[in-house]
């Protein structure tokens, strides 16, 4: 990521958002551990009254497309979000404590990072991008391999849009936020 890197708040429109596991690694390889952080990334949007657009949850990675909170910005909700899921999975291994010499989880709680620092921010300005983003996330699984059809993979909101499927976070429910398509409120 650039050093000086630029973010756009206050801008009423919905973010993009990209972050991923330190290095790389597949901490979000099983689903206790995207069930833990999709559990987090609900009590985010109701503490912060954000509205979540759409998300996918991969192993290595996670995407949500979020609203900026009224009385905050999106920089403190990703920061939150991502250390509530690193204190309660850092804690969780605490607990469990008995991993083999060299094992993913072992080197994970011996360096205590979660998380790569930054995040990627793009925003979203009109429904067609939101669209376009909304796609790319619930393709996501499918282009990996992880599943044959995006409805398939439970840790996005894929199943939201298909099916109107109430899922762990709540998705699109239009709060007190009000999302702007440019530069005009949308309800």
């Amino acid at each position: 990521m650039p050093a000086r890197l630029r973010r756009a708040y206050g801008t009423g429109y919905v973010h993009f958002i990209t972050f991923s596991c330190y290095q790389r690694r597949p901490l979000l390889g099983t689903p206790p551990c995207r069930d833990l952080f999709l559990r987090i990334l609900e009590e985010t949007r109701n503490r912060f009254a954000i509205v979540v657009v759409g998300y996918v949850v991969m192993p290595e990675h996670v995407h949500p497309l979020i609203s900026e909170p009224e009385n905050s910005n999106h920089s403190v909700v990703v920061q939150v979000l991502k250390q509530r899921f690193a204190h309660e999975l850092l804690e969780r291994l605490r607990q469990r404590g008995d991993f083999p010499e060299g094992s993913l989880w072992r080197t994970v709680l011996k360096q205590g990072h979660v998380w790569q620092r930054r995040f990627y921010d793009f925003v979203v300005w009109n429904r067609q991008k939101r669209g376009e983003k909304l796609r790319y996330m619930h393709e996501n699984p499918v282009r990996r391999g992880l599943v044959a059809a995006p409805e398939e993979w439970h840790w996005s909101s894929s199943r939201a849009y298909a099916y109107q499927e109430p899922g762990p976070v709540l998705v699109n429910e239009q709060q007190p936020v009000r999302l702007k398509c440019m530069g005009v409120p949308v309800s």
